[in-house]
C-alpha cells in the first residue's frame, strides 16, 4: 500500500475558542458567547485519483510465441496499458484500487487463435492481439489508529496494519483466464529519508478460482475428469504464502532547482500453489508443480512535470515515468521445466520470464 504522511493540528482547530485571561472581574459581567464547536474531520483525509497510459516494450504471455524467419523464437509482445488508480486515507487506514486494460500486439493473439497464426485445430489464422482486464484492491487498518496509540511507531517503524485485498482478471485469448484471489495478513510501514517510505507485507495468498481452456474435457479426447482434464476447465489452487513490498522516495538530495524527481518500486513473491493445473493430479511431464513467482518493478524514475512547469501547487498532477519490469515464473509456471515455457527440454520459448522497459504518463484529476 502507498503511504501519505499527514499532520492534523488540533491546536489550529482551537484557535479563537479560548476566552481571554485578562481582567477576570469585568469579564464576569460580559455576555457569555458559547464557542463554536470544532468542525468534524472529513471521512476521507486524502483522495487521489489518476489515469495512466503506459507502454510495455517486451511483455510476455506464457506459452505464446512465434518463429522469426531465421528460426529463432520470439516470445515477446508489446502491450499498451490504460489504467485508473484510486488511493485514499481515512481515519483507520488506507485503500488502494487499480484497474487496467492491457492491449497486446499480434504476437499475443486473441481467441480463436491458440498461438500466433494458428487456431486450436491447426488451421492458419491471423487474430487480433489479446485484451486483458486486471483489477487489484488492497486495504489496510492501522494498529495505531484502531487502538488510538503511538505504541506501534518506534525508530524507522511508522505503523503496523492489518491488510486485506483481492485480484481479478479476464482475457479474451484462447486460454480465457479468469483469475480470482484473496490476500490477508500484515503490513509493516517504515520511514525512508526525504519523506519516503517502504512497506513490507507478509500475506496469505489464495487463488481460489481461475480458468484454463486447454484443461477442458473433450478438447483433446474424452479424458478422465480430475486426472487428465477438468469438466469445465476451471482451476482452483492451494493457499500459499506471499510477501509484497513497495517503496517511494523523493530525490531530495538534488539541488532545489532539480527537485522534480522521485523513485519508487514494488516486488511480490508468491509461493508454490500446487500443480500447474490444480486440482488435476501431478504428472511429471504435463502437470508439474508450480514454482515461486516473482512479479516486480524494482525501480521507477518519475519526473513531476506539473511541478516543473507550473509550480509546487501542482505537484504530481502530471507525472512522466520510466521503469524496469521483471517477472519470473509468470503465474507460477516454472520457466525452466514447464512444457508451457519450453519447446523442448532446456529450450525456452522465452514466454515465462518478462524483462522489459516500461514507460508512461499519469494525470491526477
Amino acid at each position: 500500500m502507498f503511504n501519505f504522511r499527514r499532520t492534523l493540528s488540533a491546536a489550529a482547530l482551537s484557535l479563537g475558542l479560548m476566552p481571554a485571561a485578562t481582567n477576570l472581574a469585568s469579564a464576569a459581567d460580559l455576555p457569555v458567547k458559547a464557542p463554536k464547536p470544532a468542525a468534524d474531520l472529513p471521512f476521507f483525509l486524502v483522495i487521489d485519483d489518476r489515469v495512466t497510459y503506459s507502454y510495455i516494450f517486451s511483455g510476455t504471455d506464457p506459452g505464446v510465441f512465434s518463429r522469426r524467419p531465421d528460426g529463432s523464437i520470439d516470445g515477446k509482445t508489446a502491450k499498451q496499458v490504460y489504467s485508473f488508480t484510486h488511493f485514499d486515507i481515512w481515519a483507520y487506514g488506507q485503500n488502494f484500487f487499480t484497474i487496467s486494460m492491457y492491449k497486446s500486439d499480434h504476437n499475443d493473439p486473441a481467441s480463436p487463435c491458440s498461438n500466433v497464426g494458428v487456431t486450436i485445430t491447426g488451421a492458419p489464422a491471423t487474430c487480433a492481439g489479446a485484451t486483458e482486464i486486471y483489477g487489484l484492491f488492497r486495504s489496510t487498518f492501522g494498529w495505531n489508529q484502531i487502538f488510538n496509540t503511538k505504541a506501534f511507531s518506534m525508530g524507522p517503524l511508522n505503523n503496523i496494519s492489518f491488510e486485506v485485498g483481492m485480484d481479478a482478471n479476464t482475457e479474451n485469448n484462447f486460454l480465457a483466464p479468469a483469475k480470482r484471489d484473496v490476500v490477508a495478513g500484515l503490513q509493516f510501514e517504515f520511514n525512508l529519508p526525504y519523506k519516503g517510505y517502504i512497506n513490507v507485507s507478509p500475506l496469505m495468498y489464495y487463488e481460489f478460482s481461475n480458468h484454463n481452456a486447454f484443461d477442458q474435457c473433450g478438447l483433446f479426447g474424452p479424458g478422465v475428469p480430475g486426472v487428465t482434464c477438468l469438466i469445465d476447465g476451471n482451476t482452483k489452487f492451494k493457499p500459499t504464502w506471499a510477501v509484497e513490498v513497495n517503496y517511494y522516495m523523493d530525490l531530495g538530495f538534488l539541488p532545489e532547482n532539480m527537485q522534480y524527481f522521485s523513485i519508487s518500486g514494488r516486488a511480490g513473491w508468491y509461493g508454490k500453489k500446487g500443480t500447474e493445473n490444480e486440482p488435476m493430479a501431478f504428472n511429471p511431464v504435463t502437470n508439474i508443480s508450480t514454482a515461486v513467482e516473482l512479479n516486480s518493478e524494482p525501480i521507477r524514475l518519475t519526473f513531476d512535470a506539473s511541478k516543473a512547469f507550473w509550480g509546487p501547487k501542482y505537484s504530481h498532477f502530471v507525472d512522466v515515468w520510466v521503469a524496469y519490469r521483471y517477472w519470473q515464473n509468470k503465474f507460477g509456471l516454472d520457466h525452466a521445466k514447464s512444457v508451457v515455457c519450453n519447446v523442448a527440454a532446456g529450450v525456452s520459448n522465452n514466454s515465462c520470464t518478462e524483462e522489459s522497459l516500461y514507460s508512461g504518463i499519469s494525470v491526477k484529476f
